[in-house]
């Protein structure tokens, strides 16, 4: 990164400004200010917020990452630095409760599965139909054939929790951090990058991009889509049990459908307020998570003006899916939300350097990111500082699509 004095004379701001403090930009100011670099990070809202891509309580973690063999190394650093945000912030962030994919053994779901465990040697366990059936009776719907793949390090995380811990990392390591506070330009050039805000302008050597679905306002040449997504909830019918004990994390195919559903279990205790509204210090008071592999149509949304209502019949299909698979599942959903998600043509994260000078981006979700949201972080601190990545990150460079 060369020098990085920038102190009175120098006129330099900071070494190095980041733009959004979400899932991954949170985390790269974290690994960034770790280094003891200067860092200066921008947040339109409060870190934690419920306007992008990074709200609803938790998030699925996999380490048998179906979408890309590559992301298991990616997956297995974020679940480090995830443990290491606990012992900081005093807070419960990963849950393992293991995860279990289910489907034809041609289907994507098991094949991608099977190819990530093969390549890094995971300890996954094969299962045959009834085998599911007897080890978890709340998956026994399967169709004929449908195989198993228990992946024994996959759990959940608490995206609002993890973002607001990798802040106050940030912070503890020097990073100033600007809330509230809206960038309205990226101007980078040979020697800096200038930051524009509603009030103020702001002088830095590098700026590493990580704003989600408002991405592509400071960086338009990289194909993002960004979308509305609907997130459901669902309970337990009266007398039966759909806790996370037994409904692990999954990834399934829906009996009798060309389509498969991803979610996790409920857990019990105290919640006031809407999802990833608590004060407590665990995973406290979540019901059953379930949502469909398509949520398109990925038609690009203006994140600043989705639509936050939820209209008569949006949640029909998941319902139907939800009653087809789950016979202890009450199929009308107990609470329903939305976020943004930002896709990209092949379903790979944007993370790395851009065509521009001095510009990292760190995007690009896809649907999956989240659970590797740490690492992310530590890939975009690598490359601005140009240390060699911890993995092969080449899959995820944003330049793929020049």
């Amino acid at each position: 990164m060369g020098d990085t004095n920038t102190g009175e004379g120098s006129g330099y701001d900071a070494d190095v400004a980041v733009i959004g403090l979400g899932a991954i930009g949170s985390s790269a100011a974290w690994r960034l200010a770790a280094r003891g670099l200067d860092v200066l990070g921008f947040e339109q809202f409060e870190p934690g917020h419920a306007w992008g891509g990074s709200t609803g309580r938790t998030r699925l973690f996999r380490v048998a990452c179906l979408e890309h063999p590559g992301l298991t190394p990616i997956a297995r650093r974020a679940r480090d630095l995830w443990r290491e945000l606990e012992a900081s912030s005093g807070r419960r962030l990963f849950l393992e409760t293991g995860g279990l994919m289910i489907g034809p053994p041609d289907s994507h779901i098991i094949k991608g599965t099977l190819s990530a465990a093969t390549a890094h040697d995971l300890p996954v366990e094969r299962l045959d139909a009834d085998e599911i059936a007897r080890r978890f009776p709340a998956h026994a719907r399967v169709d004929p054939g449908d195989v198993g793949v228990w992946d024994p390090e996959a759990g959940v995380v608490r995206p609002e929790a993890a973002i607001v811990a990798a802040v106050d990392a940030a912070r503890a390591a020097g990073a100033q951090v600007r809330t509230n506070t809206r960038v309205i330009a990226v101007e980078p050039d040979a020697d800096g990058v200038t930051i524009r805000t509603d009030d103020a302008e702001y002088r830095v050597r590098h700026v590493a991009v990580t704003s989600g679905p408002w991405i592509t306002r400071f960086v338009p040449d990289l194909p993002l889509t960004p979308h509305r997504v609907v997130m459901t909830w669902f309970r337990a019918r009266e007398g039966r049990s759909a806790n996370l004990d037994v409904l692990p994390v999954f990834i399934r195919s829906v009996p009798g459908r060309d389509t498969w559903i991803w979610g996790h279990g409920a857990m019990p205790g105290s919640r006031s307020g809407p999802p990833g509204d608590d004060d407590g210090d665990g995973f406290e008071g979540f019901d059953v998570k379930v949502g469909p592999e398509f949520d398109g149509p990925f038609i690009a949304d203006d994140p600043d003006a989705i639509d936050r209502d939820i209209h008569p019949g949006e949640t029909d299909e998941i319902s139907e899916l939800v009653a087809a698979t789950f016979p202890d599942v009450e199929p009308e959903p107990s609470g329903v939300t939305t976020c943004i998600m930002t896709h990209t043509p092949d379903g790979q994260f944007v993370v790395g350097p851009t065509a521009q000078p001095r510009v990292v981006v760190g995007g690009g979700c896809s649907g999956h990111s989240f659970k590797h949201a740490a690492a992310l972080g530590e890939l975009v601190a690598q490359s601005v500082t140009g240390e060699q990545p911890f993995t092969d990150a080449s899959f995820l460079d944003p330049r793929r699509f020049d």
